[in-house]
């Protein structure tokens, strides 16, 4: 009899939606419609600059006919360029929005490659960082998506498995 220790985490995101994360495999569901990329390139991390919502690692929309995994590969591309070498299944989250529900795998991603652009489409680009202010939670420069128990879930995560981080 195999043992399953499930591994979850509830809290609620910057705009008090009640989000569950688990670095389970795929306890929500087997095809999540979102992809968020946490991803380094020689030694920093390279997140996009979102227009609006500022700094943040690169994600977005699963399309009609490609996988998770395919989709993480090109929403890295599309937004800054980056050429994924290796992919690698973190966890997923769910948040329970007041009108819908969203589910996102999160992936680690290694670039080794970043190509200049001219157009990244809905961001200006990429952004590289050694590391993460302190004050990342109230930092106005970083996305809602960077000011959540995710982003420090997925990083403590990272560490545990032994990846790569600039930090």
């Amino acid at each position: 009899m195999e043992v399953v220790i499930i591994q979850e985490h509830s809290f609620k995101d910057f705009y008090n939606n009640t989000v569950i994360y688990s670095i389970n495999d795929h306890p929500f569901s087997d095809s999540p419609k979102h992809v968020w990329v946490v991803s380094q390139y020689k030694g920093s991390w390279l997140l996009t600059i979102h227009p609006s919502r500022g700094l943040e690692f690169p994600g977005g929309k699963v399309e009609e006919g490609e996988t998770p995994e395919e989709a993480a590969v090109r929403e890295v591309f599309e937004e800054t360029g980056g050429k994924v070498s290796s992919l690698k299944y973190i966890g997923q989250y769910k948040v329970s929005g007041k009108s819908e529900t969203v589910i996102k795998n999160v992936y680690y991603a290694e670039v080794d490659e970043l190509v200049s652009k001219n157009n990244y489409f809905e961001t200006k680009g990429p952004k590289l960082l050694k590391s993460f202010p302190e004050n990342i939670r109230t930092n106005h420069k970083y996305s809602f998506i960077m000011k959540d128990d995710v982003l420090h879930l997925t990083l403590n995560e990272v560490r545990q498995r032994g990846l790569r981080v600039p930090e």
